[in-house]
């Protein structure tokens, strides 16, 4: 047990963030389990409405740190991906190709249009080699 003031008052600050984040990490869990639930009982359109509750909790979690960022989206990406799977192949894929080629068509008419961008001035942090003098040859 500390016998400094200041020390007692982060032991019990510290049981108190960690009650709290036990509450959250909770939260998250049951909301995880909920949605596997409903996924497992096939109802797609009910896990569906559920989802946006339960990725914002994952990302609460993560912003206040008591979940990784990494480990935030991992979670949603496998509940996002089991509600796909649910579907199945009945669903058509979103209209991602015509997207992509009205981005890419877009860049390329500006730049048709506007002149050429300097290249960006590559930093060195060691300093240049210095040149050995050439002897001349001798034939």
């Amino acid at each position: 047990m500390p016998n400094i003031k200041s020390a007692k008052k982060r032991v019990i600050v510290n049981q108190k963030k960690t009650e709290q984040n036990k509450n959250i990490r909770s939260e998250v869990r049951t909301a995880i389990k909920k949605v596997e639930a409903l996924i497992k009982d096939n109802k797609a359109e009910e896990a569906k409405a559920l989802l946006p509750n339960t990725f914002a909790l994952i990302d609460s979690a993560a912003s206040k740190n008591i979940i990784h960022a990494n480990n935030a989206a991992n979670k949603k990406a496998r509940l996002a991906k089991k509600i796909d799977a649910l579907k199945g192949a009945a669903a058509p894929a979103p209209a991602k190709a015509e997207v992509k080629e009205e981005v890419k068509a877009a860049p390329v008419a500006e730049a048709a249009t506007e002149a050429p961008a300097e290249e960006p001035v590559k930093k060195t942090t060691r300093k240049p080699r210095a040149k050995k003098a050439e002897e001349p040859k001798a034939e």
